[in-house]
Parts: C-alpha cells; sequence; structure tokens
C-alpha cells in the first residue's frame, strides 16, 4: 500500500535518523532512484546504504585506531578514484544523484579491496563526498587534519590519463564463438593482437590445422577467427 496517514503507515524520518543517522537517510532516499520518479519506500534497503558508511569509515579507520598513511598512491587507487570524479561530477549536473551512490559504493569497495588508506585518495574521496553525505565528511574531513570546514574545499577535477586503460581484455571466437579471453596492451595494433592469437596454444587447438580465411579484429572488443 502507498505510504498514507490514513492507512497508519508513515515511517517517521526522526526514527529513521536517531537508528541510522541523519547521512544514512539523505543517502538512501538519494539512491532510491531518479528525483522525478516516484519510489516505493522500503527500509530494508537502508540496512544497506548503513553498511556502505561503515565500509567507508574503516578506510580511515582500524576498529578505533586511526588507519591513515602518506604513501604515494598506486596506478589502481588512482583510477578507481578518477573514475568516481568523472562520474560524479556528470551525474550532478544531471540531477543523477542515485547512479552517484552507486559509483561511490564501486569506489569504496575498490579502495577497499585494494587495502587503501592513502591520504592523498582518502582526501579527495572526502571532498567528493561532502554534498552526499556532509556529517560523516565533515568528521573525516577533520580526521585527515583540516581546520576549516570541507565545504570550503575546491572541487576535485578529473584528470583523465589516469582512465586510460593500460591493458584490454578481447573475447577469442572462432566462426563466431567465444571460446576464452586474451589481454593486450592498450596501444597494441590488430597486426600484433592477430599474430598474438594465431600463436596461441588454445588457438592452435581450435583452428585444428584447417585453413583460415580471415581474422577480424574489433578494436577493444574481439578477435574472431573464420576457418
Amino acid at each position: 500500500e502507498k505510504m498514507s496517514k490514513s492507512m497508519f503507515n508513515v515511517v517517521n524520518p526522526d526514527d529513521i535518523v536517531e537508528r541510522y543517522g541523519a547521512d544514512t537517510l539523505r543517502l538512501y532516499e538519494m539512491f532510491l532512484g531518479p528525483l522525478e520518479q516516484s519510489k516505493p519506500w522500503d527500509t530494508n534497503g537502508i540496512d544497506g546504504v548503513h553498511r556502505f558508511l561503515k565500509k567507508l569509515w574503516n578506510l580511515f579507520y582500524d576498529k578505533d585506531t586511526l588507519a591513515v598513511t602518506d604513501e604515494e598512491p598506486k596506478a589502481e587507487e588512482l583510477k578507481a578514484l578518477h573514475k568516481l570524479i568523472n562520474k560524479v561530477g556528470s551525474d550532478i549536473e544531471n540531477f543523477s544523484y542515485n547512479t552517484s551512490v552507486s559509483a561511490f559504493m564501486i569506489c569504496v569497495n575498490e579502495l577497499t579491496s585494494l587495502k587503501s588508506h592513502n591520504k592523498q585518495v582518502l582526501d579527495i574521496l572526502v571532498r567528493l563526498a561532502a554534498p552526499f553525505m556532509p556529517h560523516i565528511a565533515e568528521e573525516l574531513w577533520h580526521t585527515l587534519g583540516h581546520n576549516d570546514s570541507v565545504c570550503n574545499s575546491e572541487w576535485p577535477v578529473c584528470n583523465e590519463e589516469y582512465l586510460k586503460e593500460d591493458s584490454i581484455t578481447y573475447s577469442i571466437s572462432f566462426n563466431g564463438k567465444t571460446r576464452f579471453t586474451m589481454d593486450f596492451p592498450a596501444e597494441a595494433t590488430a597486426q600484433e593482437i592477430q599474430d598474438a592469437v594465431l600463436s596461441n596454444e588454445k588457438a592452435i587447438s581450435y583452428i585444428d590445422g584447417k585453413a583460415i580465411r580471415k581474422v577480424i579484429v574489433v578494436p577493444k572488443k574481439i578477435v574472431n577467427v573464420v576457418i
């Protein structure tokens, strides 16, 4: 049933804030879907958003101990971060807050798997988070040693150099049927890719001595060997 006073099924936002915090409620409402659409209210989803905020917090703390380091960020960390800068910047312009929240979740998962506690990375992450989760962002901003408000900080700028792929995975097909995949440097030419595929042991077994009619290399996607 739709939420209605007459149906006595209205959710008091004060109760949600009391249990989960204002940032969780704010983020969950943005995560529900596009602003212009009506969305069903389902409190089960709030738990997932709350877990995400805990995961974000754990990038800064190991239990009660500050885990932030001054190490140089790895290429994988910078790539994950700048993908987020690019996505959030675009989404804010288009009021697509739900996809921004998804992008935050993906980035935090990637940084968690990389065991990233780098101050340079986290500094930018907090600035991006401020419009979406202002309370926790302000707290973490001061945790990083800043004395002013995160709201006064400069908005991060995406460096597209970090978004370039070092390698690309190609699907290797024979007569249109994908059999396996191979990774190639992003700058590899079509001829280099073709030569590498035809010399691969798996490819040789699928060709099985048959004559090759042609090899089609679709850039950044697939190699199809026609026999």
